[in-house]
């Protein structure tokens, strides 16, 4: 019976996890409080050192969010790029073949062709205002806690993701809106001493949009996983 219960829930985990996409255009249609709230607290069940759990959530709706993407989309069309966490410096090898996939699946989803620098700029601008996402979930840490308070709240953006998925939302962790730090945290009045993450949009996906037709694929198992064992 154990076996039989331990199978069912890695297939129910594989089933969320398969569904799992991020998302690039949401219908405006609003998420319920309540929902939002279940989300976060099934999301806050993940591990974190010494159980610090560092992150803070903002949640913007409504005519909030509304003042918010006016802010980011003019930011972002002048080209704000001021991080609180620094971006990587370079994407070489294996990642840069990844993100090169990832970019050719999400631009011709669209019909953009390669080359076609304003298409994809339009396109780019879209992360500034959300996707059309009705909600937004701004993550935050402590800045005393560094990389290992980063790497707690990666594991509850994670959740995060799967726990709306589960729920039948659909989400983008966000990583250009970390570049608008300053327009954020004016905008929320978020203390200096917490860095900003990322921003999650979520909400009810455009199932019928191109956009979200594609997912990005996985390496292969011994690409990612060595055994060092004297087990035979």
């Amino acid at each position: 019976m154990e076996i039989e219960d331990t199978t069912t829930q890695i297939e129910a985990l594989n089933k969320v996890l398969d569904k799992r996409y991020s998302c690039r255009d949401f219908k405006t249609k609003p998420v319920p409080e309540a929902l939002i709230k279940s989300i976060v607290n099934t999301a806050q069940k993940v591990p974190s050192w010494c159980n610090a759990q560092p992150w803070q959530v903002d949640v913007i709706t409504g005519g909030k969010l509304t003042e918010l993407r006016e802010k980011t989309t003019k930011a972002g069309a002048n080209g704000m790029h001021q991080p609180d966490i620094p971006f990587p410096s370079k994407y070489d090898g294996v990642y840069k073949m990844r993100r090169r996939e990832c970019a050719l699946q999400l631009y011709g989803s669209v019909g953009i062709k390669m080359g076609d620098r304003e298409s994809s700029q339009r396109q780019m601008l879209r992360n500034y205002e959300f996707f059309g996402a009705s909600s937004v979930a701004v993550i935050t840490s402590a800045k005393e806690l560094g990389t290992y308070g980063i790497l707690d709240c990666g594991s509850f953006i994670t959740a995060f993701t799967l726990a709306a998925t589960a729920s039948g939302l659909a989400s983008i962790p966000q990583a250009a809106l970390a570049g608008q730090a300053p327009v954020i945290r004016d905008f929320l009045k978020i203390p200096h001493d917490r860095d900003i993450v990322c921003v999650i949009s979520f909400g009810y996906a455009n199932s019928k949009s191109p956009i979200n037709t594609f997912k990005t694929s996985r390496e292969e198992f011994y690409k990612v996983c060595k055994f060092h064992s004297d087990l035979t």
